[in-house]
């Protein structure tokens, strides 16, 4: 082989080994980055899971009074009995919408 394509060989391996270098150096550097942030996004969070004057947890309902915790069922049923019906009604309008098309 000729001396001219020995040196292209060569040069071209240089630039992809500088390349390469570069592209694992931003990559890491974006990597520690999102680590930092991450971090610092975890630390709030048991901050404020460890803050003292956080509000209290709601009681569990087993140690309520059974007469509340049937309250809150109930209301919770009809909250997502409405919420069905007016799906099913908004289906229904989309629906009639369609096939007068």
């Amino acid at each position: 082989m000729p001396w001219w394509i020995w040196l292209c060989l060569a040069l071209f391996m240089i630039v992809m080994i500088v390349a390469g270098a570069a592209y694992a150096v931003l990559h890491g550097i974006r990597g520690v980055r999102r680590v930092g942030e991450t971090g610092a996004r975890i630390s709030g969070i048991l901050a404020t899971m460890s803050d003292a004057d956080a509000a209290p947890a709601p009681t569990p309902g087993f140690t309520r009074p059974l007469t509340s915790v049937a309250d809150a069922y109930t209301d919770t049923q009809q909250v997502k009995a409405s919420r069905d019906q007016e799906k099913r009604e908004r289906h229904a309008r989309v629906w009639s919408r369609w096939n007068r098309v």
